[in-house]
């Protein structure tokens, strides 16, 4: 079951999307894993500040990339087809403001998925 949150971005209210099918379009677009990069992102963020930030490029493109992939599921008709045509809509996508609210819905429809296989479970008397 996938769950959708809007997110304002620099004034724009921007739909967002986690689902099953998030890790598989981030893989195929960016060649990398979805787990591994939300992994490093959340320790790099909670590392730093917004005033004395460690974060390096490759953290922030990562995070632009993740943000490109569940903006683009949510609303595929609205959203371009690359990260940068998307992140010119805005004059500011601030990963302090935004990337926890993406945690947050990660984790949200990562509960949903862990809460059905348990009902399954339950159903088939496993």
């Amino acid at each position: 079951m996938a769950i959708k949150k809007n997110i304002i971005v620099d004034g724009i209210e921007v739909p967002f999307k986690a689902s099953a099918a998030v890790p598989r379009l981030y893989r195929l677009k960016f060649g990398r894993d979805i787990y591994r990069d939300f992994a490093a992102l959340q320790k790099n963020i909670k590392e730093g500040d917004e005033e004395n930030s460690t974060l390096d490029i490759e953290s922030l493109e990562v995070f632009e990339n993740i943000a490109f992939v569940m903006a683009k599921h949510a609303d595929p008709d609205n959203v371009p087809d690359n990260p940068d045509d998307f992140l010119e809509q805005f004059n500011t996508f601030s990963i302090y403001e935004i990337l926890p609210q993406l945690i947050e819905l990660w984790g949200l429809n990562t509960a949903t998925q862990v809460e059905s296989k348990k009902n399954i479970a339950k159903l088939t008397d496993r």
